[in-house]
């Protein structure tokens, strides 16, 4: 019998604790580590769809990206989205870890699959943390291969991400060499990444100003959107996991999906 706190061990070892920041709510949210976890979905985020997803396919264990609960709570009751949604998940005894910037900053995590699928060779942390061992750090930065217009390396973070569209900062035919990435919402990494002399950040969202601040500097933003920027990663976790222990049955939730549209 798998455990829910097998799945814990290794996912503190794949994405250490030690690397989320500060503010962040990582690790076992909700749940007994002694249970059967035979079933585990993994998603980005737990909404009332993908909540009732697991209780649908009867999961034991949910592997999401941001938490849940994200900030203390002083009640749990049906009378707010996430209370109802943990009160669910408790009586269908539903275990939640989250590794968040944990998995964020780790060595194979979503910065560094996003780096190296975007083509930067030998990525590395664009903000290292102090005395760290692992030379691990929050986003990663590096060169391409060769130089590109904008609108090809936009073509290629398209078909990485499997996106239509996205926004960008900059002219289409600027050229792109020495490349940031900093996954979900990250434009507080604008200046860390300019300092390192790089031409181009890629974040899932940021605010109006910093696009201002990046076109005022002459450096090109490609923001795919917080969603698009995070879930591929939450699948490939789900293969990962299906591998590590594969006498569960793992899966991405299929109902969870970008609130932004295009109209």
């Amino acid at each position: 019998m798998t455990t829910v706190q097998q799945f814990c061990q290794f996912l503190e070892a794949f994405a250490p604790r030690r690397l989320a920041e500060d503010w962040d709510n990582v690790g076992l949210l909700i749940g007994d580590r002694k249970r059967s976890a035979e079933k585990v979905m993994t998603c980005l985020t737990v909404t009332p769809e993908s909540a009732e997803e697991a209780i649908e396919q009867k999961a034991q264990l949910i592997v999401t990206h941001h938490p849940v609960p994200f900030r203390p709570l002083k009640r749990i009751t049906a009378d707010s989205v996430t209370g109802s949604i943990l009160l669910r998940l408790m009586e269908h005894k539903i275990a939640v870890y989250s590794p968040h910037t944990s998995f964020d900053s780790a060595s194979n995590g979503i910065n560094q699959r996003l780096a190296e699928g975007l083509g930067i060779a030998e990525p590395k942390p664009l903000q290292p943390f102090e005395a760290d061992p692992d030379e691990l750090g929050a986003g990663r930065y590096g060169k391409l291969e060769n130089p590109l217009p904008l609108s090809e390396f936009v073509a290629r973070a398209k078909a990485l991400l499997t996106l239509e569209g996205m926004h960008i900062v900059g002219d289409a035919s600027q050229t792109v060499l020495r490349v940031a990435v900093a996954c979900g919402s990250a434009g507080q990494f604008l200046q860390p990444a300019l300092r390192l002399g790089c031409d181009c950040l890629v974040t899932g969202e940021t605010n109006f100003h910093t696009c201002l601040e990046a076109k005022a500097n002459g450096a090109a933003l490609v923001l795919p959107g917080h969603y698009a920027s995070e879930r591929f990663a939450l699948e490939v976790l789900a293969d990962l996991l299906q591998t590590e222990f594969s006498d569960t049955h793992v899966w991405a939730s299929a109902k969870e999906s970008d609130p932004l549209q295009w109209c």
